[in-house]
């Protein structure tokens, strides 16, 4: 299994996104900087961590205002089962009432005064796509 830690989407992982039907619950995989990296050079001492959060408080007003929620948040202690070359530093999970909602938000430009945040802060991230269902039920 390869794992790829990216930033941002590629056109095509947007795309299948977008054919997800009904609300969606994105699982982020975070992977933290050491120090935050700021474009303009701003904060050079601030833990990736710290960035992220700025980010994190910010969308979480976006992502209820579409209807949306944060569901859980934590940091990573360790791995139980199989085997990775670097655990993540946190996962979190949001639910939205689309995939077209996120990109909604995403294409706001409320969205964008923040984004430099997220983008100085992690390292690099996974977002895994899901949708709820019911344990031990196939998927309708």
């Amino acid at each position: 299994m390869k794992v790829e830690n990216a930033v941002t989407p590629q056109p095509e992982q947007i795309q299948e996104f977008l054919a997800t039907p009904g609300p969606v619950m994105m699982v982020n995989l975070l992977k933290f900087r050491e120090k935050a990296s700021y474009p303009d050079g701003r904060d050079p001492d601030l833990p990736g961590r710290q960035a992220y959060e700025r980010y994190a408080t910010a969308m979480k007003v976006l992502v209820e205002e579409s209807g949306g929620r944060f569901v859980f948040g934590a940091q990573v202690e360790g791995l139980l089962l199989g085997a990775v070359e670097s655990l993540w530093d946190a996962v979190g999970i949001v639910e939205y009432p689309s995939a077209a909602a996120l990109i909604q938000i995403a294409s706001t430009p409320r969205f964008q005064e923040i984004e430099v945040h997220r983008v100085a802060g992690l390292e690099g991230q996974l977002n895994l796509t899901t949708r709820a269902s019911p344990l031990g039920e196939a998927d309708a």
